[in-house]
């Protein structure tokens, strides 16, 4: 129970192409979007990526780094349909599980508990098993005999997720109004990285805020990288809302474009491009 503490760049180097790996956050939401950028500079792919996507999704599969996406949506939350991962999509670049949110809480929640799948509701009398051909259903050993869906384990690699502050043990806290499913990200997963906006000791945690803010615990993650503005261009409540201009921007400007301006360099190298586009804009 050391410390935990390493860089983007090293715990992309714990990745490897192949991998099925799971982001945390949701839509434009609390995404680790300085470890995705750490991601796209390697040269890491062949990845089945489990995400309540947003631009993480969108960035992966416009660079060709995804080989089958598992999700219940893609949204830039604001722009409902995330238009880089339409653009894949619709030019068949990656093999698509799509399931209903419930579903997909409970497959992660299945391999957290190192269970082969959960019984649910969800997905019953919609299109989910018609354009899902894998799933299959289970029928209760009990007098009830209730058909359900056989939500299978996502089981994870590695994931990745961003919280507002951590320790150097592991331990992770979020402070704005919702947990997602980061937890269950790291529970689900074989190693979980975690990038915050700050790096406090442990005892500093719960000064200011609830107990029950302790989202991530260290027994559930390998490392933990400081990473200011990790979200960005995706929220990270209440450090800040999401940049609804440079959203806008990513969203209309075409990905070779877009990547050659603001992911060439390092971490630093994205926050000179974007204050640099900034002050084209005036702001």
């Amino acid at each position: 129970m050391g410390d935990k503490t390493t860089t983007a760049e090293e715990v992309v180097s714990r990745l490897a192409s192949g991998m099925t790996l799971g982001i945390g956050g949701w839509g434009s939401r609390r995404k680790p979007m300085a470890l995705v950028r750490a991601l796209l500079r390697s040269g890491i792919g062949d990845l089945t990526v489990v995400s309540y996507g947003g631009p993480d999704v969108g960035m992966l599969a416009a660079a060709g780094r995804i080989r089958k996406l598992v999700s219940a949506f893609v949204t830039l939350d604001s722009i409902p349909l995330e238009p880089h991962y339409r653009a894949a999509r619709e030019r068949g670049g990656f093999e698509l599980m799509e399931v209903d949110e419930g579903m997909f809480q409970s497959g992660l929640r299945a391999a957290a508990q190192r269970l082969p799948f959960l019984p649910v509701r969800a997905g019953l009398g919609s299109d989910v098993m018609r354009v899902g051909p894998e799933l299959r259903t289970v029928t209760s050993p009990y007098a009830d005999g209730e058909t359900f869906v056989a939500m299978p384990a996502l089981r994870l690699d590695a994931a990745l997720v961003h919280v507002n502050r951590a320790d150097r043990l592991g331990n992770g806290q979020y402070l704005g109004p919702d947990p997602y499913f980061d937890d269950l990200f790291c529970e689900a997963a074989d190693a979980a990285y975690v990038s915050c906006e700050q790096i406090v000791d442990t005892a500093e945690l719960t000064k200011a805020a609830a107990p029950q803010s302790l989202l991530l615990k260290r027994l559930a993650v390998a490392g933990v990288v400081e990473a200011p503005n990790g979200a960005h261009f995706t929220s990270c409540a209440p450090e800040y809302g999401r940049d609804e201009e440079f959203q806008r921007l990513y969203a209309a400007t075409p990905w070779p474009e877009f990547a050659g301006r603001f992911l060439g360099g390092d971490e630093a190298g994205y926050r000179a491009a974007v204050e640099a586009w900034r002050k084209e804009q005036g702001r």
